[in-house]
């Protein structure tokens, strides 16, 4: 398929935006660099791209990809080189217009870059690099920039880039290398890894310099991240965990993002989806993820692989939690500050007002709710100076019955059939039995 030259950049932008909108770029910046006279634009900590910053505010990137073209053939793929679709690239220069007009106008607070491969790696990749040259040194454009760092492009070539972008990513795109073996065959796991470990080196010699000299950080200040697809292939939610878990503690990335498949192509090795995008397996994931960075989790505790799944109608800490009730409850006023974490319906902001609160006095149930602690879901794990804020039959099944909530008890019922659950007088359940003649009896008396 030819690059399509006689288009305007118009069209050219609403091609590769659309074409860019399967990468997951909802990321903070992670660095804070203020405007210098000469220069256009900074760029602020607290976030990037349709995420919201400490003050609430919504903020955006110029989304595009630099390329539709691509040399590669990936089942799940719409850019893929056997689809019949109109091919465009922009040029450099024409990425530099775009930025920094939408920037004047208010439009945007920065750059995400991505790109399918034109002709090679190394060609795509220093098209990439002479953007990002003439935006830093032409336009003096000091905004943030998020990047792509293609796989197979030469070290040297990443290099320069990194000393550029402010944030850089490499998609793993499938968790293990039979998956992308059998959906990419075009890719391969170590040229995916390698650049990843190359900017992870490269970000460690900067964290260094930074200790022993007080040096600023110039190479990919906001650190890496990278996406899977979830749902294209036929791994566990065990092993996606346990890859990112991987990924975070040997690569330091800052984000693993996970992107619900959408079947966008007809192609006999990609699975049917009946039901529409995995997207709340992929809510389910991301809540995972959640619990590795910031609560002490480990992928082992929160799945195995006799256990290899979330459970769809309940969030990971509160599954883990049923799962250990042997731990709770726990009493607000004594635990520790990692041990509070781990109980549902806390977050780490309640739960470090707790332990500031508790030095002052004892807590009770209505502290803790002005504290944000959810109680709804924590009431079944905690108590207050030895109490429970209501009588509860501490059972897996009896609890689940409670948290799964009204709008999910139907379903949750059906898959687990025998399961102890609290009926109320207007349930219907359409259970195959009918109430026994005493049941009947006791719901018209009263007596329950």
């Amino acid at each position: 398929m030819l690059i399509q030259e006689e288009m305007n950049l118009q069209e050219k932008l609403r091609i590769l935006s659309d074409a860019a909108k399967y990468d997951a770029a909802c990321t903070s910046s992670g660095v804070d660099r203020s405007g210098k006279k000469g220069t256009m634009g900074n760029a602020r900590e607290v976030g990037i791209c349709h995420s919201f910053s400490a003050d609430g505010r919504c903020i955006s990137l110029l989304k595009i990809l630099f390329t539709n073209q691509c040399i590669h053939d990936c089942k799940y793929c719409i850019n893929r080189k056997s689809n019949d679709v109109v091919r465009t690239s922009f040029t450099p220069d024409e990425v530099c217009a775009l930025t920094m007009e939408f920037y004047k106008r208010n439009y945007i607070e920065g750059l995400f870059l991505s790109s399918g491969i034109l002709h090679s790696a190394n060609y795509t990749m220093e098209l990439i690099y002479l953007t990002l040259k003439k935006l830093r040194e032409v336009h003096h454009f000091n905004g943030y920039i998020h990047v792509k760092a293609i796989p197979g492009a030469d070290p040297v070539l990443i290099e320069k880039t990194g000393f550029l972008a402010d944030r850089m990513s490499v998609n793993l795109e499938l968790p293990t290398a039979d998956g992308l073996k059998k959906l990419a065959p075009g890719k391969s796991r170590k040229n995916i890894l390698s650049p990843m470990r190359q900017i992870q080196t490269g970000i460690s010699v900067q964290k260094q310099e930074l200790a022993v000299y007080g040096k600023k950080p110039d190479f990919v200040p906001a650190g890496q991240s990278t996406q899977m697809i979830v749902g294209a292939t036929p791994e566990t939610d065990f092993q996606m965990i346990a890859v990112a878990e991987a990924l975070y503690k040997n690569y330091d990335l800052k984000r693993v993002f996970y992107s619900a498949f959408i079947r966008v192509n007809d192609d006999k090795l990609l699975p049917a989806l009946p039901g529409g995008p995995p997207l709340l397996r992929e809510h389910r994931l991301y809540q995972a993820d959640w619990l590795l960075r910031f609560y002490g989790f480990k992928a082992s505790e929160l799945l195995t692989e006799d256990r290899p799944n979330f459970n769809v109608f309940l969030d990971p800490k509160c599954d883990w939690a049923l799962r250990h009730l042997e731990q709770f409850p726990v009493e607000i006023n004594r635990a520790d500050y990692y041990t509070l974490l781990r109980v549902p319906g806390m977050g780490v902001k309640s739960v470090k007002r707790i332990i500031a609160a508790r030095r002052q006095g004892v807590l009770d149930f209505d502290a803790l709710k002005k504290m944000g602690v959810v109680l709804k879901r924590a009431m079944y794990f905690i108590t207050c100076s030895g109490r429970m804020m209501a009588p509860i039959r501490m059972d897996e099944d009896y609890i689940t019955s409670h948290l799964v909530g009204d709008e999910r008890r139907a379903v949750w019922d059906i898959s687990h059939q025998g399961a102890y659950r609290q009926l109320s007088l207007f349930d219907d359940m359409k259970l195959n039995l009918s109430p026994a003649p005493a049941d009947r009896y006791s719901v018209v008396t009263g007596s329950m």
